[in-house]
C-alpha cells in the first residue's frame, strides 16, 4: 500500500489525524516565522488564519464577516476575541487557550453604527496588550481588515503592515496532518463523484446533482461545501 488511508472516526488502535499535533505544529510553524519576520505581532481577522493560530471555529457562517480577531505577539501565546458566548465556550472546550478566550468583536463588514465605537474598542484592546509586552513600538501584521478599524489602530499610534504574506508563507507548506486531511477530503470528492455518475440520466436538473453532491459530502462529514460547478453547456 503505497498511500495511507484512513477511515473517517478516530480509534484508539491506529494513528489518523492527530489533532493534538496538527494544533501544535501549526502554531509553533506561525511562531517560528513571526520570530524571523520583522513583526513584533501579528492581527489576524481572517476566520482561516485565526482557526490556524487559535484553533478556533465557530461556523461557517462567520467566514466572511470579519467580526473574530486574534493577536499574536512575538515570543508569546495567541489571544482570541469572539463573540461572548463563543468566548465562553471556547473557554470550556478549547483549554490549549488558557484564560486567552476574550469577548470582543469587530464591526462585521460595516453592519454596526460607527457609533457604536467598536473600531476604536478593537484597537484599544490591542493597544493595551502591545503595551504589556513592550511591543507597541513594533509594526503589527494584519491580514485583512476593515478601514475603520485600520483608522482606529493608527489612531492609537500602531504601525499597521502587510501580514497576510507571512501567513501565505506559512500556510503553503502543509505538516503530516494536514496531507491526510487533504488525502481524506479527496476521498470524499471522489466518492462524491462516484455517487454522482450513477445518479446522472436524461432529465435530471443541475441543483439535482449540486444536491446529490453537497449531501454525499455532508453525509461523510464535510464541515462546509463551496462552489459544486454543474454547467451542461
Amino acid at each position: 500500500m503505497g498511500l495511507k488511508t484512513f477511515g473517517l472516526t478516530g480509534v484508539d488502535w491506529e494513528e489518523r489525524v492527530n489533532l493534538e499535533r496538527l494544533r501544535q505544529d501549526r502554531l509553533s510553524r506561525i511562531k517560528a516565522a513571526l520570530k524571523k519576520s520583522e513583526l513584533g505581532s501579528l492581527l489576524c481577522f481572517d476566520m482561516n488564519n485565526i482557526r490556524y493560530i487559535t484553533a478556533t471555529h465557530i461556523g461557517t457562517w462567520a467566514m466572511d464577516k470579519l467580526v473574530r480577531f486574534s493577536l499574536l505577539p512575538q515570543d508569546d501565546e495567541p489571544i482570541i476575541w469572539d463573540f461572548g458566548s463563543a468566548a465562553r465556550h471556547h473557554q470550556i472546550y478549547c483549554p490549549w487557550l488558557g484564560e486567552r478566550s476574550r469577548a470582543g468583536i469587530s464591526t462585521l463588514r460595516g453592519a454596526t453604527a460607527p457609533a457604536s465605537g467598536l473600531a476604536d474598542d478593537v484597537a484599544r484592546k490591542i493597544r493595551v496588550e502591545l503595551e504589556k509586552r513592550r511591543l507597541l513600538n513594533e509594526p503589527v501584521g494584519v491580514d485583512v481588515i476593515e478601514l475603520p478599524v485600520l483608522f482606529a489602530l493608527q489612531a492609537q499610534g500602531i504601525k499597521v503592515v502587510d501580514g497576510q504574506q507571512l501567513m501565505h508563507q506559512v500556510r503553503k507548506i502543509k505538516t503530516q496532518d494536514e496531507i491526510t486531511l487533504l488525502n481524506t477530503a479527496c476521498m470524499m470528492v471522489d466518492a462524491a463523484y462516484e455517487e454522482l455518475y450513477r445518479y446522472m440520466r436524461p432529465g435530471v436538473r443541475e441543483n439535482e446533482c449540486v444536491g446529490v453532491v453537497s449531501k454525499v459530502l455532508y453525509d461523510l462529514g464535510s464541515e462546509h461545501v463551496e462552489g459544486v460547478n454543474a454547467i451542461s453547456g
